[in-house]
């Protein structure tokens, strides 16, 4: 892209900009040594001859991303070799008789009277709490991510996209 210049033919190409994820707090370490990542940029894969272009996203784990090389988080950016994963269930799941049971049982009664009484074994279910996920990684990198459990199914979903990202650290 160009915009209006002192070009060869009028024009100057656009200055390059700063990424989308550059902006995110939590993003910027200072410190790190020439040639490693920057924390601070969303990390680059290479390929010859073109432009550095962002790791596509593995697995996204509440507000955790995994690419193959990093773990990305609002805490910050860590490579993902040595990190360690645990999880934890804190959601509740509850069983009651169902609203909608008891008024189709009590109107049916005097319908079809002992039949309608079949209704009050309706059940709902009902989930509440959240999944926790914790992520370490070396130098203390520590994030905590807690995702909303919506049914019981919640956390075998959880667990899994954990385990992908186990097997990933362990790859890396």
């Amino acid at each position: 892209m160009t915009y209006p210049g002192e070009g060869q033919d009028g024009t100057t190409p656009f200055p390059p900009h700063a990424s989308d994820y550059d902006s995110s707090p939590g993003f910027a370490v200072p410190g790190f040594a020439a040639g490693q990542p920057n924390p601070g940029q969303f990390p680059q894969a290479h390929h010859p001859g073109g432009a550095p272009v962002p790791e596509q996203p593995l697995v996204v784990i509440g507000d955790i991303t995994c690419t193959q090389n990093f773990v990305i988080t609002p805490s910050g950016t860590c490579p993902i070799a040595g990190t360690q994963w645990a999880v934890n269930d804190m959601s509740v799941t509850t069983e009651r008789m169902s609203q909608t049971g008891l008024v189709l049982a009590l109107v049916g009664f005097f319908l079809v009277c002992f039949l309608s009484l079949l209704f009050l074994l309706m059940k709902e279910r009902t989930t509440t709490g959240h999944i926790q996920v914790v992520v370490r990684g070396p130098n203390g990198f520590m994030h905590v991510a807690n995702i909303p459990a919506h049914s019981p199914m919640t956390m075998n979903d959880v667990t899994g996209r954990v385990n992908y990202a186990r097997t990933l650290a362990a790859t890396a």
